[in-house]
């Protein structure tokens, strides 16, 4: 991956001092000019403060990781001592993460490089793109990034499922896991993509299993619609299967699709083999 400057003063190691951005990718830029947004963006900074002060401290595991991505993003950056800590009044530079971020390679609405262009645009300096089952958008945006002062965790959001031990009587769980990688990339990039496109290759069943359930309750559909929707080469997942229910009309919206059908445990809810 080609090196990318450290974000301008982004340098410290204090805990609170790195800000994981859940939100900052997908929301865009407020219009300035419209007086009942300016309200409404008056009364979520209240509600930010009521969170914020209610926040809890972050686990010895949180700090360690944030710590780590920040030695990573600001190499060569001394860390703040012990007594630069205790200077009260002096607001310490922070950097925005995202470390859980999809492109249109899996369930994303943007290509990888608009991905890494509106986070730039949002503040973030660190971003992960954490596809469903796929690292095939990494190179892309490992390549945009090189535009911006942001760095590019390599990652995959692997669908597995949890099977409780010694209780026959407890149902799997499904469980998504966020797998992580150096700049390199995974170190035998070749197993791993075998291993993901046999999880790929179980999307493609579940949808035609949920297709199956949605049918039974009265919304046929077709599985060649569902993949269109999700794009060339991309294996269909719930969200896909969501939005081919709003064009055929099932719906009203997404939302109504998952709260009605699709949420876990739904009527026609499925899990990947």
């Amino acid at each position: 991956m080609g090196q990318v400057p450290p974000p301008t003063g982004a340098c410290t190691e204090d805990e609170e001092d790195v800000v994981v951005a859940a939100d900052a990718i997908a929301t865009p830029a407020p219009d300035a000019g419209d007086p009942e947004l300016a309200v409404q963006q008056r009364k979520g900074k209240r509600k930010k403060k009521k969170r914020r002060r209610r926040r809890k401290r972050p686990t010895e595991q949180e700090v360690a990781a944030r710590r780590s991505v920040l030695r990573w993003a600001c190499p060569g950056r001394e860390a703040v001592g012990d007594h630069e800590a205790g200077d009260v009044g002096r607001r310490r530079p922070r950097v925005a993460v995202e470390l859980h971020a999809h492109s249109a390679f899996s369930d994303g609405s943007l290509s990888p490089a608009d991905l890494v262009e509106r986070a730039h645009r949002n503040g973030v300096k660190v971003l992960a793109l954490t596809d469903h089952d796929t690292m095939a958008g990494v190179p892309e945006a490992v390549e945009a990034a090189k535009q911006y002062p942001i760095r590019i965790i390599p990652g995959v959001e692997i669908s597995a499922v949890h099977s409780p031990s010694g209780d026959e009587m407890s149902a799997e769980e499904p469980v998504h896991i966020l797998a992580y990688y150096g700049a390199w990339g995974p170190a035998k990039p070749q197993e791993l993509e075998r291993f993901l496109a046999i999880i790929r290759d179980g999307r493609y069943a579940r949808a035609k299993q949920m297709l199956q359930k949605l049918k039974d309750l009265g919304m046929p559909m077709k599985l060649e619609d569902v993949c269109k929707i999700a794009g060339n080469g991309v294996a269909p997942g719930r969200l896909h299967v969501a939005r081919a229910m709003v064009d055929a009309g099932y719906v009203e919206n997404l939302r109504q699709a998952f709260s009605r059908y699709l949420f876990d445990g739904g009527p026609a809810y499925a899990t990947i083999e």
